[in-house]
């Protein structure tokens, strides 16, 4: 069977390319042929099909009207993505062609070119972007369902697309554009890491396609821990973004009053604010800004902590931060909100509060600070354990074939 994997980063950026390269290996691994298509950077992984990928376009870049305008087009309908993905098709006659994230850089310009070669489509929702003009679900930093339904009005109305009215009017003609176009009615499958995600997308009517939960898969190499000891400082790692509640997090780490420090791991567009609100609390001795870690260097800062905290304010879907803290048999404080209650159990392998509430997330610190050795090492037995049944490759990439052969059966093809 061969796969084309889409994804519009050809390099490791986040959790969807986390999930677009370890799905790439576990099928080849499996004995599939994997291909790719995506857009081009000079961060790129080296790849056979890199003189497909489109030129790159960043839409965040600072734009004047014209820049604007010429921009806007290519973000609702790339002639160039939809050229080079036929190109690709009519030369490797994939079987299966699996999309990620494709939104406004390659566009629904290549679900059409899929559907006019009658390829079956399977399409992973890493976000909400098929339901929200803004993939976040955000107004502003704050939780908004208005356009749930498909009235994507109302993302301009209240610019809250990046904060810009320019990019909340390109985001609400985009989504129109693919509600127009049925464009999530073409594929065949779509699959969410969160049930959550499922019913929010079920709830929208967007698509009358099977939606299915399959939580994501850590890679086969995944040591699963259990902790010897109790760990030493509180750690969050991730994007420092608003939607993440971090801000959030240290104000209820001043009011817990706890012994452990905080470590902060990552970098983002709140760090200036981040590091404002440390020195107005007076808290530098024990809040410590750590910078972007990778590899060896943060799976160390995980093992050694107590617990791992993701205080988000927005509809988080699977985040690997979680699953990869799981798997360190790290406790976690998490907000009550999207995915994350699925993946922590209140006072059994972490703590559950609602997104927002400083007073809530102080007494998980302190309740977490308090545990025994014994409570603490079954708090981590018990994710260790979670994460070794949720997060199996092997389940994952078995499941999924099953579902690859079942739609491609819908096709009367025949699987080699």
């Amino acid at each position: 069977m061969k796969v084309l994997l889409v994804n519009k980063f050809h390099y490791l950026k986040g959790g969807s390319e986390t999930y677009y390269f370890g799905l790439g290996e576990l099928l080849k691994e499996y004995g599939c042929e994997v291909i790719y298509f995506s857009m081009k950077d000079s961060k790129n992984y080296p790849c056979d099909q890199e003189k497909y990928f489109v030129e790159n376009v960043d839409f965040n870049a600072p734009m004047g009207k014209i820049q604007l305008a010429r921009t806007a087009m290519k973000m609702l309908y790339s002639v160039e993505a939809k050229n080079k993905f036929e190109r690709l098709l009519i030369k490797e006659r994939p079987d299966i062609i699996h999309l990620n994230i494709f939104q406004s850089q390659l566009t629904s310009s290549i679900v059409d070119v899929a559907y006019k070669y009658n390829i079956p489509i399977i399409y992973t929702a890493h976000d909400l972007k098929s339901i929200c003009p803004d993939y976040q679900m955000l107004d502003h930093g704050k939780v908004c369902e208005k356009c749930i339904y498909g009235n994507y009005w109302n993302c301009f109305r209240a610019g809250c697309m990046k904060d810009s009215k320019a990019k909340s009017l390109l985001a609400f003609m985009e989504a129109t554009l693919y509600k127009w176009k049925r464009t999530y009615q073409k594929m065949d499958l779509i699959i969410t890491p969160s049930l959550f995600y499922k019913k929010q997308i079920e709830r929208s009517g967007i698509t009358k396609s099977p939606v299915i939960h399959m939580p994501n898969f850590l890679p086969k190499n995944t040591k699963y821990l259990q902790s010897k000891k109790i760990g030493e400082y509180f750690l969050y790692f991730g994007r420092l973004s608003r939607e993440k509640g971090i801000l959030t997090l240290i104000k209820a780490y001043q009011n817990a009053k706890v012994e452990c420090p905080l470590y902060i791991v990552g970098n983002g567009p709140m760090k200036k604010k981040i590091e404002q609100l440390i020195e107005q609390l007076h808290i530098k001795d024990k809040v410590k800004l750590l910078g972007f870690k990778s590899g060896n260097e943060l799976n160390s800062l995980v093992k050694r902590s107590l617990c791992v905290c993701l205080p988000s304010e927005w509809y988080e879907n699977g985040p690997y931060s979680i699953m990869e803290a799981m798997a360190s048999g790290k406790p976690t404080i998490v907000s009550k909100i999207g995915g994350l209650p699925e993946m922590v159990e209140d006072g059994i392998n972490g703590y559950v509060r609602e997104a927002g509430d400083i007073n809530g997330f102080a007494d998980a610190l302190i309740k977490m600070e308090e545990l025994t050795e014994e409570e603490y090492l079954y708090m981590s037995k018990r994710n260790m354990e979670k994460a070794m049944n949720l997060f199996n490759y092997e389940q994952y990439i078995i499941q999924l074939l099953s579902y690859y052969r079942a739609v491609l059966r819908q096709y009367d093809s025949v699987v080699v």
